[in-house]
């Protein structure tokens, strides 16, 4: 077994094929996870972007070879010399440009997408760690990403309804309409550490918005202050963001 771990880090036909297949099958499975949350980026991009990063560190890989034994009569009279690890970084250049296309901010001034686009990142991390033979940190990574994914949503649900911190998106019709709110958050000995409301009302017509930042003075369920503050005079709506 050892010594065909070795062999699979060479540089030879079977060591490629098998890790573009890895590479494949290890952003597949994360992008399918996201994908099946009908984020942007799913099963194909995940795919395609730690497929691209492990062809890109072969290649890498590939020419370092080349320079150093068959080409390098042909660069040393000029004394050009390529450093062929810098491939690896501008993939992982390239991978921030494609996350922030899918990261966006709601309405709400909620801000989505951060996850896909981390996802993304991580999944060009491990296609480059294929690409160049380090099965063992792939595995590790991988394993990493999906209990990232799979279990830890699970511990902010729990976790995250009783936080003391939280923010609120509340939708009202007119300014005025903020001071009830303000009072029942001093009643309740609530910290209220930044306001930003937003006067102008969009094409649609959409009411006058409001983002409020809470510090609770102890572990509670937000639901309960949320259904408090929706019964306020003049609230449209009101949501935890």
């Amino acid at each position: 077994m050892e010594n065909y771990l070795v062999h699979l880090r060479e540089l030879n036909i079977e060591s490629m094929v098998v890790r573009i297949i890895l590479a494949m099958i290890v952003g597949g499975i994360v992008g399918f996870d996201r994908e099946k949350k009908g984020q942007a980026a799913g099963f194909r991009t995940y795919m395609l972007v730690a497929l691209g990063a492990a062809v890109t560190m072969i290649l890498s890989r590939y020419m370092d070879i080349m320079l150093n034994t068959k080409w390098a009569s042909g660069g040393a009279p000029s004394g050009n010399r390529t450093d062929a690890v810098r491939f690896g970084a501008q993939v992982i250049n390239g991978i921030g440009f494609l996350g922030t296309g899918t990261i966006l901010v709601t309405s709400k001034s909620e801000v989505k997408g951060l996850t896909t686009a981390s996802g993304l990142w991580a999944s060009a991390c491990m296609g480059l760690a294929v690409g160049a033979g380090f099965y063992e940190g792939t595995l590790i990574g991988f394993l990493l990403i999906i209990i990232s994914m799979k279990i830890l949503p699970f511990i902010e649900k729990a976790i995250l309804p009783k936080s003391r911190n939280m923010n609120i998106y509340v939708e009202m019709d007119s300014i005025e309409n903020i001071g009830p709110i303000v009072n029942y958050i001093k009643k309740r000995d609530i910290q209220l550490f930044d306001v930003e409301i937003n006067r102008e009302k969009d094409n649609a017509g959409n009411n006058l918005s409001a983002l409020l930042s809470l510090h609770l003075p102890r572990r509670e369920e937000h639901t309960g202050i949320l259904a408090k503050l929706s019964t306020l005079e003049g609230i449209i709506m009101i949501d935890e963001v």
